[in-house]
C-alpha cells in the first residue's frame, strides 16, 4: 500500500506532485555518451518499486536515456499497476551512431519519438512531455507547435521544456503556454537563480529541477577514490565538477552538508536536495535511484526544514 507524502501543485498544470520525484537517467544503463555505466535492471525495478511504495507519485525519464532502455524499464515497472504514478518523458535527442547523440527538433522526428515512447512506456498518454534541449535553436518554434498538436490530440496531457533560457521560453509562448520547466539546479550549479527561476515563478510555470545532488557528487558517498574508479563510460568522469580544481571545493562543501545532516538525522544528499526545495520557484526535485537502498534516505529531503544556522553552515557557494 502506498504511503502519503506531502504534495504541491506543479505550476498551473493541475498536477499535484510529491516534492521529490524519481529520475530515470542512470537506469538507462550504458551504450551512449551520457551513460552512467552498467546498470542492473532488477536493481532498477526494485528501486522504482520502493520509491512508489513510499509514496513518490512521478517518474521522469527520456527517450535518450539508454537509447530507449530507461523508458522500457519504467514501462516494465508500471505494467499492471493500479496506483499509476505520473510519467514524464522528453524528446529531441537521438542516436547518432557509435554512442554519439544528435539533436533534432523537426516535427516528423518528434512524431516518431512520441510514438516510440508511448509504446516503450506502455501508456495511452504521457502526463508531461518535454523538449529536452533547445537545439537546434532555430527549430524550437516548430518543435513547440508539434508539442501543442500532441496535447490537442490527447497523446500527451501537459507540455514543458528543459534547459531553456528565458528568451527561448518567451519565443515559444507565442504558440502555446509553457507549462513546465526542467533546469539543472544544485548548490554547485546555481546559474538559473538570476533570471530563469524568477521568470518561471512570475509566469506560474511549474519547475522540477534535475541533478539537485550534483549528479551524486553531493550525496556524501562520493570520494576521490570512488571517482577515480568510475567506469570509463560514466560521463561524470569527464565532468569539470568531478575533476580539479572544482573537485576540492565540492568535497569541502559536502563536509559542510554533513554537519547540517547530523543536526537533522539525515544524509548530506538529502540536505542538498532540501536546499533546492527552499527556492519558491521550485515545485519538485528529480533524484535518481539506482538501488532500493538509496530511496529511503533521500526521501527525507522533503521534510527537512533548514534553519538560518544550517544555511550559514552550508555557506555561500559561487
Amino acid at each position: 500500500m502506498r504511503r502519503q507524502l506531502a504534495t504541491t501543485g506543479l505550476g498551473g498544470t493541475g498536477l499535484e506532485i510529491t516534492r521529490v520525484g524519481l529520475g530515470a537517467w542512470a537506469i538507462g544503463g550504458t551504450g551512449y555518451e551520457f551513460a552512467w555505466g552498467e546498470q542492473d535492471d532488477d536493481e532498477s525495478l526494485a528501486a522504482i518499486e520502493r520509491a512508489l511504495e513510499l509514496g513518490v507519485n512521478w517518474i521522469d525519464t527520456a527517450a535518450v536515456y539508454g537509447l530507449g532502455h530507461s523508458e522500457e524499464v519504467v514501462g516494465r515497472a508500471l505494467a499492471g499497476r493500479k496506483d499509476h504514478p505520473y510519467v514524464f518523458t522528453k524528446a529531441s535527442l537521438l542516436d547518432g551512431g557509435g554512442g554519439r547523440i544528435v539533436h533534432q527538433l523537426k516535427r516528423d522526428s518528434i512524431l516518431r519519438e512520441v510514438d516510440s515512447s508511448l509504446k516503450r512506456l506502455g501508456v495511452d498518454a504521457i502526463d508531461l512531455y518535454q523538449i529536452h534541449w533547445p537545439d537546434p535553436e532555430p527549430d524550437i518554434e516548430e518543435a513547440w507547435a508539434t508539442f501543442a498538436e500532441l496535447k490537442e490530440r490527447g497523446l500527451v496531457r501537459h507540455i514543458g521544456v528543459s534547459n531553456f533560457k528565458v528568451a527561448q521560453m518567451q519565443r515559444i509562448q507565442q504558440i502555446a503556454p509553457v507549462e513546465t520547466l526542467q533546469p539543472p539546479y544544485s548548490l554547485i550549479d546555481r546559474g538559473v537563480e538570476g533570471s530563469i527561476l524568477p521568470f518561471a515563478e512570475r509566469e506560474r510555470i511549474g519547475v522540477i529541477v534535475y541533478s539537485p545532488m550534483g549528479s551524486g557528487l553531493l550525496s556524501g558517498a562520493m570520494t576521490r577514490e570512488r571517482i577515480a574508479s568510475l567506469p570509463e563510460d560514466d560521463w561524470r568522469k569527464r565532468s569539470a565538477q568531478f575533476n580539479e580544481p572544482r573537485l576540492a571545493h565540492n568535497l569541502e562543501l559536502v563536509e559542510r552538508l554533513r554537519v547540517v545532516a547530523g543536526r537533522h538525522d539525515a544524509t548530506p544528499g538529502a540536505v542538498a536536495v532540501a536546499w533546492t526545495l527552499l527556492n519558491p520557484a521550485v515545485d519538485g526535485a528529480i533524484v535518481g535511484f539506482r538501488r532500493p537502498s538509496q530511496v529511503d534516505p533521500i526521501l527525507t529531503a522533503a521534510a527537512i526544514e533548514l534553519t538560518g544556522e544550517d544555511i550559514a553552515t552550508i555557506g555561500r557557494v559561487p
